[in-house]
This record gives C-alpha cells, structure tokens and sequence, in this order.
C-alpha cells in the first residue's frame, strides 16, 4: 500500500499536476492540505474519473484539508474535538479517515507568523488539541498516521542552516515540544529518505532560488503509531514534483506499506 502527504498550494492551480502524479505514482491514499477551495469547489469528479474517493473539508481563502483513497473511504471526521480556533473561527485544518487497514490524519497546523504573534499561542494550542484527538488512535493496533503540513522542523538538521532561523518560528523550544508530545501519544516520526543531497527537505521557499540551492526544511511529516512503523518498507521525499512550472512549494512526502 502506498500512501502520501502533500500541501499542493492551491488545488485549482495544481489540479493537472495532481491528476498526472496521482496516475504515475500508484499513490492509495493521499492527505493534502491547503486546498484553498470551498467543498463545492473541490475536484471530486476530476478525482474520482482515476478512481478516487475524497473526503474534503475546506471552506476556501488559505487552508482546506482531504483525504483521497482508491482502496475505499469510512468514518470520516472533520476537524478537532476541542480546536481552538483563530480570531473568532475554527478553521479547517484537520480530517481523518479509514482508508482500508489504515486509519490517517491529514493535518495543516497553523502557521505561527511570528513569535510574539497571536497565531503563535493559537499554534502551540492547536497542538494541544491534536495530541488529544489522535491519542486514542495512537495507541491501538491498527496501522494509524497523522500526516501533513506541520509547519516545524523537529531538528536543527531539518532546515538549511539553522542560524537563518533565530528568532523565527518553526524552529523554537515551544514548537519543536509540541511535536515532543505529540510523539509521546504513541507516534513515531517516520523519516523519508531522500533522493538527492543528504537530507530530505520537503518544502522550498519560491523566493531567492531556494529550491536550486536546495535552501529547504522538512516540514511535512509523517507520524505513525507502532503498527504502522513497523509495516513501512519504504519513504521518501519525491522531490522531482517540486521542480518545473507550476510546482507546490512543498514535494509529496511518500510511504510505501506492507500492510
């Protein structure tokens, strides 16, 4: 089984990109985060013309979550028991489902703007709330992952030079201990390999030729409990998706699974 996390910065401007990976890739399920669509306006017929099932929730401007499935699509939930929200609104960051023996979360955690920044304390609240949605999830025996757009870089070796980020989020104590605890539920950082330079990042800024100078972050994550750990035979970072016109700033990060 082959499933896969991807923000593709716009579902709209990425669609004839997304439908052409989905068809070469042999991808089963796939979380993608920042739709940037309302529910209405997401592909489904599109997706499910190569056989995909969407479970969406989204309600347009910059966020929007899903998850596509081949192998069949239960128990969907929308959003976190407890979110906090922002400025007034909860906004739809998070959806979970069973996709045949494997239960995923496709998540988008809030960017953080700036330290001392209201959006700040509402990501490290976010957080919170995530941990206590999937610790049930965590710790049980079926294969179960939280994947997406996180938004943290877990170690220093996870940005291009650690010096360019003092002061800014993404790399703080605060942040990189709410991935700690989220991993104390029951998950495990699976780490992909990657398939050029020796680390693998999964997010390149537009600007300033970051991604020819591989100037990059890992940011998109894939935490599985202990059943699914074990079934990963393979991951990866595909960053042959990151490169040409209309590319995502974020490449699919990939898992193969012998489930």
């Amino acid at each position: 089984m082959r499933i896969a996390t991807w923000n593709v910065n716009s579902i709209t401007a990425r669609l004839p990109r997304l439908l052409a990976w989905l068809e070469s890739s042999g991808t089963d399920v796939l979380c993608l985060q920042e739709a940037k669509v309302g529910e209405d306006a997401f592909p489904t017929e599109q997706l499910r013309e190569l056989g995909y099932e969407s479970a969406v929730h989204a309600t347009g401007r910059w966020n929007g979550v899903a998850v596509l499935s081949r192998v069949g699509i239960e128990d969907v939930v929308k959003g976190l028991p407890g979110d906090p929200g922002y400025d007034g609104s909860v906004e739809p960051r998070a959806i979970s489902a069973t996709c045949g023996p494997v239960r995923v979360w496709s998540v988008y955690v809030p960017n953080g703007r700036e330290v001392d920044h209201p959006h700040y304390a509402y990501k490290l609240q976010w957080f919170e709330a995530l941990r206590a949605a999937v610790a049930g999830d965590a710790g049980g025996s079926r294969p179960f992952a939280v994947m997406g757009d996180y938004n943290v870089a877990p170690t220093d070796d996870d940005v291009h030079d650690v010096a360019a980020f003092e002061g800014l989020t993404h790399v703080t104590p605060a942040e990189r201990a709410a991935l700690a605890s989220l991993r104390g539920a029951g998950l495990s950082d699976v780490v992909p390999r990657p398939l050029k330079y020796d680390h693998p990042f999964t997010y390149w800024d537009y600007r300033q030729l970051c991604f020819p100078k591989n100037r990059g972050m890992r940011i998109d994550l894939v935490y599985g409990n202990e059943p699914f750990a074990k079934a990963v035979k393979d991951a990866y970072v595909d960053r042959e998706e990151r490169k040409g016109k209309g590319a995502s700033d974020h490449a699919p990060v990939v898992v193969d699974l012998d489930v």
